[in-house]
């Protein structure tokens, strides 16, 4: 497997996206997104997923381009129909444009619909956190096809449905949850037949309902479990939950479409720290509390606690500094694509 720095990945993705259609600022907005998830270790939302959204470009899933518009707003609340655009991009102004509201009321609070793909969650409380605010967000996948089968059940009826929240802190590694309320995201088992690898049981059940070990199973009629192993009615049960904030609230509804479209509906939250107490004695704290965390003696065989977040900060530096690693089949799918294009002498695929 190849290892390509992330500058190097950022502009390969950014050159294939330009090409399929989409303008400079989403074609950054969505390279950066992904490589950004691959620099995190969240490689299920990385690099991986480009060549699936120019897969949708082309049958005209994601519409480059598209303006998003405000259906309705108050000084607390915005409601944004993306038309169709990048996740991405739309997702990030409907953060901007709550967090900006937040400053002066506070308290804000969006919903997005018609959307794509919006990535790696997190990526939108972050902005919230580096702005001295709690940033929430969750998201589901509208009436596109769905991965998870509810607690008890054998059928795809939910979504992943993630949820993060985002915090202000004094810490050098940012304090965050970013969590599929399944027990894995679906981008993992795609990473795991690309790699010819074999998945943890529990992860997801065959077309018969029966625990299953191989990726493969999950496109043959599968469905992932929700979070939660014996006690998954936890993880359904908050799937459920981002249903009606992402899904009902938007008017996106529940099911799923013929038309098979991925839709991310998105529901967003900010507090401003500021309206409850000082800023930095709340930063301070959050900051004692993660230390206190960590300071509790380790339990057998494992390497000590870490704060949300943590893992992930400490991934970023290491991969920043020795680069990413790329499954082969995803590397030759970029490969195929810059031939494609005929950007493989621009960007070094040949």
């Amino acid at each position: 497997m190849p290892i390509v720095q992330a500058d190097r990945l950022t502009r390969i993705g950014a050159a294939l996206l330009r090409a399929a259609g989409a303008s400079d600022e989403e074609a950054g907005a969505v390279a950066t997104g992904c490589v950004n998830a691959n620099l995190a270790g969240h490689d299920s939302h990385g690099i991986i997923a480009v060549p699936t959204y120019i897969d949708r470009i082309k049958a005209g899933h994601i519409v480059p381009g598209a303006k998003w518009t405000v259906v309705q707003e108050s000084p607390t609340t915005t409601v944004i129909d993306g038309h169709w655009g990048f996740g991405f991009h739309v997702n990030a102004q409907a953060m901007a444009m709550t967090i900006e509201k937040a400053k002066t009321a506070n308290v804000a609070a969006c919903t997005v619909f018609r959307q794509s793909h919006v990535g790696r969650l997190a990526a939108y409380p972050m902005m919230a956190m580096r702005a001295g605010m709690i940033g929430i967000a969750a998201a589901d996948s509208g009436r596109s096809p769905k991965h998870v089968a509810p607690f008890g059940g054998r059928e795809a009826r939910l979504g992943t449905n993630p949820i993060s929240i985002a915090v202000p802190s004094d810490l050098e590694a940012p304090f965050y949850l970013d969590m599929a309320t399944s027990a894995v995201a679906a981008g993992k088992i795609q990473l795991a037949v690309a790699r010819g690898e074999a998945i943890p049981e529990g992860w997801i059940i065959d077309k018969d309902g029966r625990h299953s070990t191989d990726p493969k199973d999950y496109r043959k009629g599968g469905a992932l479990l929700p979070l939660g192993g014996s006690e998954g009615y936890k993880g359904s049960g908050l799937a459920a939950m981002v249903e009606i904030l992402c899904g009902l609230l938007t008017g996106l509804g529940f099911g799923v479409e013929p038309t098979g479209r991925h839709n991310d509906g998105c529901f967003m939250a900010v507090f401003n720290v500021a309206a409850f107490r000082p800023l930095k004695d709340f930063e301070k704290e959050v900051g004692e509390f993660a230390r206190y965390l960590k300071s509790t003696p380790p339990s057998e065989g494992s390497p000590g606690v870490f704060y949300p977040g943590e893992v992930e900060y400490i991934r970023e530096q290491k991969r920043k500094a020795e680069g990413i690693e790329i499954e082969d089949a995803t590397w030759d799918r970029l490969r195929a694509l810059a031939g494609e294009y005929k950007l493989a002498a621009e960007l070094d695929l040949a």
